[in-house]
């Protein structure tokens, strides 16, 4: 029944069932009479506990905010927004105490304490948990007859529970991660693979094409001669059957020669095969990935730098510029391939290479290309690569100037 859920989906489901289960003692609260409620409570707690509309507006705002927060955890990016509704939801949470004048709200604190993990790094995480908890402190010592002492270990009770559901939050975090990672790699793999496969492919034409030149080509080409020697030597019908044998043998050749240029001629890699598995399901991130239609590449030491610079760019959209798009364009461009890849992150105002952008740039200058970068805040990162293609030409078949392209969007 829940196979189709992941952790983050059990979380929010978790978490909304346990709001949904806090509104029953507030409509109690509403609903109870003023005299069976003094019962309970002293007289300010009673006035208190009948302001409804008030607790009811911030038992709807923390719902609102947590429905809101917990949608695609882990697989979106999170902006200045949601923290401004991870501040509403706890504050609804302290409210929703002062203003029934009990201890639910700290209960909603422990459904809150499960997004933590997503939003925020661990020590400030830790910090807001152990914060929201104490803001309830005053109303188990006004309305509830605690001591200070007596509330401040309530908190710390309540702060416990919390951590619990923060770490198996954070955990869950982890996983998804861990998943995501998986994915990653799983996707870099079959990426490899594709271009492992078609290189092997390759090597094999190239290896028969060769022997098919070596070995029939020279034998064809030495039984012709031999055919045209003994037709110079023979008279009478002897010299008819020569004749069309040594017909045959140089036809014979001509096929040979064909089948070895279509061999050589069709000696390139398949870049679509190579470059689609990048964009299979990247979490959080929309790839719109378009190229020429054929798109091949005969240098397989080539086809493996275009590969390794796509997986770095698909990698820092998703880890560093906290992306939800990004669109990657490949085209010929006279004797080199050029990828123009642009992300609707946060940009930079002055990029530093990393690690990766620095190994982009070793590979492509290797073979004479180069990579350009076009960034500022708030409007994403471009990268412009420039390959030379082997020998400087396109390969038969393959357009310099507005090729047809094929699409490919991974969500």
């Amino acid at each position: 029944m829940f196979a189709h859920l992941n952790h983050s989906r059990l979380l929010r489901y978790a978490g909304l069932f346990t709001w949904a289960v806090i509104g029953m003692p507030l409509l109690l609260l509403a609903l109870l009479p003023a005299d069976q409620a003094a019962a309970g409570l002293d007289g300010e707690a009673v006035a208190v506990a009948r302001i409804g509309w008030h607790a009811w507006a911030a038992y709807a705002a923390f719902g609102l905010c947590y429905g809101w927060l917990t949608r695609a955890l882990g697989g979106r990016r999170v902006g200045a927004f949601d923290y401004l509704l991870l501040l509403v939801l706890t504050a609804s949470a302290v409210a929703i105490s002062y203003y029934s004048a009990s201890g639910l709200g700290s209960i909603l604190l422990m459904v809150a304490a499960c997004v933590l993990p997503w939003l925020l790094p661990l020590p400030l995480g830790v910090a807001w948990l152990v914060l929201s908890e104490f803001l309830v402190v005053p109303v188990y010592v006004r309305w509830l007859d605690m001591s200070w002492v007596e509330a401040l270990m309530q908190s710390l009770l309540y702060a416990g529970f919390s951590g619990f559901v923060f770490v198996t939050s954070l955990v869950a975090r982890q996983q998804a991660q861990a998943r995501e990672d998986q994915r990653r790699l799983n996707a870099e793999l079959r990426a490899t693979r594709a271009l492992l496969a078609e290189s092997a492919r390759i090597n094999e034409r190239t290896r028969i094409s060769r022997e098919l030149h070596d070995l029939l080509g020279h034998h064809l080409t030495a039984l012709s001669l031999n055919l045209e020697v003994a037709g110079h030597l023979v008279q009478g019908k002897a010299q008819e059957h020569v004749n069309q044998a040594h017909t045959l043998a140089r036809l014979l050749l001509s096929d040979v020669r064909e089948a070895v240029s279509r061999l050589r001629s069709n000696d390139a890699i398949d870049m679509a095969a190579t470059l689609l598995p990048l964009a299979d399901n990247v979490a959080g991130l929309r790839i719109d990935m378009r190229m020429p239609q054929p798109f091949r590449l005969e240098d397989p030491e080539r086809a493996h730098v275009l590969l390794r610079c796509t997986q770095e760019i698909i990698t820092n959209a998703v880890r560093h510029a906290q992306a939800g798009e990004l669109r990657l364009h490949y085209r010929y461009d006279g004797g080199q391939v050029r990828l123009q890849a642009r992300d609707d992150g946060r940009g930079a105002a002055a990029p530093v290479a990393g690690n990766g952008l620095r190994g982009m740039r070793e590979r492509l200058a290797a073979f004479g290309g180069r990579v350009d970068i076009q960034t500022r805040p708030g409007h994403g990162f471009g990268l412009d690569v420039r390959l030379p293609l082997a020998g400087g030409g396109l390969l038969p078949g393959c357009d310099a100037v507005d090729p047809p392209e094929t699409a490919a969007t991974a969500p």
